[in-house]
C-alpha cells in the first residue's frame, strides 16, 4: 500500500494550493479529485475569468457562527500575499468594482498556477479518484479509492460544499466530519439569485435583463449598495446575491430603486418647469422605461401629469421607489449559488491549524467548513489562507 505524509481530498482553489505548499515544505503528498480535471469551479467563476482575491479583504465580510475564527489565516496570509504570488507567474490582472481582482486574460491562468506550484512540490495527483471509505487507526487514515488504497498520517478535506451540483459538489467532506464525531452546522444556498411568487413573477416577466443601480437591505440590517438585475425567474445581479446570504425563508427585503438622489427634490424641480409633463416619462429620466411602464401596469405608478400628482400619491411614490418590499418566494438553491453557507463547526477546528481538536490528523480547509465570504473575491482568499495554515502546520 502507498503510504504518503499527507493526503488531500478535492483539487480545486483551496486543495491545490495547500497541496502545492506542504508539497514544498518537503511532505510527500497526494492530492485527490473525482473529476476529470482540476480545479473545475475556478474555471468558470467570475465569468471565465476568476475573481481571485479582493483588496479590502477583512473579517468583517465573513459569515460564521464562529465569527472570529476566521481572523487568524486571513491575518498571517493576506490578498497581498496571493497577489504577489499571482505576479510570480506572470499573470496580468485589474481590478473591477469594489476591489474585485480579475485575471486579464483567463481563470485558466489560475488553475495552471496551482499546478504549476503542485509539480514544484512534487505533488501525486489522482484524478477520477472516488473515496469510497476512510478508517483510522494508529499510522494514522487509510482511504479505499476505486482501484486501491492509500495511508497518510495527515488527512485533509477541502471538498468544498453543496453549490453547483454540476462541477461535481458533493457532501463528501460533512459526511466524513460526521463519521470522526465533528459537529456539522445546517447548510443552505448562499450568494444565489431569488425567484419570486407567481403573480408578481408573472407581472414582471416583462423585466427580464433589465438592470438598476440599488441598495438592498436584509430584514437584519445587513446594506450592501449594487446592481440589481431582473430575470425571467426573479431578482439576481450582485445585490441580490449578496443579501441572499443575510436572508431566511419567508422574510422581505427592502430595495432603493432610486439610491442616487433625491425623486421628491427631482419631482417638485420637474413639476415647475414641465407641469404638463407625464408622471411616467419624468420617471423614465430615472428609471429604466421598461420598469416604469411594468410598475404603472401593477397600478403602483398613477397615470397623470406632474400637475395632477397630489402630495399624498407623490409621497407613496416615492415610499414605493425607495422603499420597495419584496418577499422573495425561495432561492434558486445549490444549482446556480456560488458558495454553501453553514458547514463543519469551526468551534470544532482550530483556527491556526485547521486541524479537528478531537481528531489529531484530521484538517479541513476552504468551503467544507462554516466560514461564507461576500462576493468579490472573498471566498477565494478564504481557500488561500486557510490553505496556507493547513499547509504550516502539515509541514511541522
Amino acid at each position: 500500500m502507498e503510504r504518503f505524509d499527507a493526503i488531500v481530498i478535492g483539487a480545486g482553489a483551496a486543495g491545490m494550493f495547500c497541496a502545492a505548499l506542504a508539497g514544498q515544505s518537503g511532505c510527500r503528498v497526494l492530492l485527490l479529485d473525482n473529476g476529470k480535471k482540476p480545479g473545475r469551479k475556478i474555471l468558470m467563476s467570475g465569468g471565465g475569468r476568476c475573481n481571485f482575491t479582493n483588496l479590502y479583504v477583512e473579517p468583517a465580510a465573513y459569515l460564521s457562527q464562529n465569527p472570529h475564527f476566521c481572523k487568524s489565516a486571513l491575518a498571517r496570509y493576506t490578498q497581498w500575499d496571493f497577489i504577489d504570488l499571482v505576479g510570480k507567474h506572470g499573470i496580468a490582472w485589474h481590478e473591477k468594482t469594489l476591489g474585485q481582482l480579475f485575471c486579464d486574460d483567463s481563470a485558466q491562468q489560475i488553475v495552471d498556477m496551482l499546478v504549476a506550484e503542485c509539480e514544484k512540490g512534487n505533488v501525486t495527483q489522482r484524478l477520477r479518484s472516488e473515496v469510497l471509505s476512510v478508517t483510522r487507526d494508529d499510522q494514522g487514515y487509510t482511504l479505499q479509492l476505486n482501484g486501491d488504497s492509500v495511508q497518510a498520517a495527515k488527512l485533509v478535506i477541502a471538498s468544498g460544499g453543496l453549490s453547483m451540483p454540476g462541477l461535481g459538489a458533493s457532501p463528501f467532506g460533512y459526511k466524513i466530519a460526521e463519521q470522526f464525531g465533528l459537529k456539522v452546522l445546517p447548510t443552505r444556498a448562499g450568494l444565489v439569485p431569488f425567484t419570486l411568487h407567481k403573480p408578481l413573477l408573472e407581472q414582471m416577466q416583462t423585466l427580464s435583463g433589465v438592470s438598476v443601480p440599488s441598495v438592498i437591505t436584509a430584514e437584519d440590517g445587513t446594506v450592501f449598495r449594487e446592481n440589481l438585475l431582473f430575470t425571467h425567474r426573479g431578482l439576481s445581479g450582485p445585490a441580490v446575491l449578496q443579501i441572499s446570504s443575510y436572508w431566511q425563508p419567508g422574510e422581505f427585503v427592502s430595495i432603493n430603486l432610486l439610491p442616487e438622489g433625491d425623486l421628491a427634490s427631482f419631482l417638485n424641480e420637474q413639476r415647475e418647469s414641465h407641469p404638463n409633463q407625464s408622471l411616467k416619462n419624468t420617471l423614465a429620466m430615472q428609471l429604466p422605461k421598461r420598469l416604469v411602464e411594468c410598475l404603472q401596469q401593477l397600478g403602483q405608478i398613477p397615470d397623470v401629469s406632474l400637475r395632477q400628482l397630489n402630495s399624498r400619491e407623490q409621497e407613496s411614490l416615492v415610499e414605493l421607489l425607495t422603499h420597495w418590499r419584496v418577499q422573495p418566494n425561495g432561492t434558486e438553491g445549490y444549482r446556480t449559488a456560488e458558495v454553501t453557507l453553514g458547514g463543519v463547526d469551526t468551534h470544532e477546528l482550530s483556527s491556526r491549524t485547521m486541524e479537528a481538536r478531537n481528531v489529531p490528523g484530521l484538517y479541513f480547509i476552504g468551503e467544507v467548513m462554516d466560514v461564507t465570504g461576500w462576493l468579490g473575491g472573498y471566498n477565494f482568499q478564504w481557500a488561500w489562507s486557510s490553505a496556507w495554515a493547513c499547509a504550516q502546520a502539515l509541514a511541522e
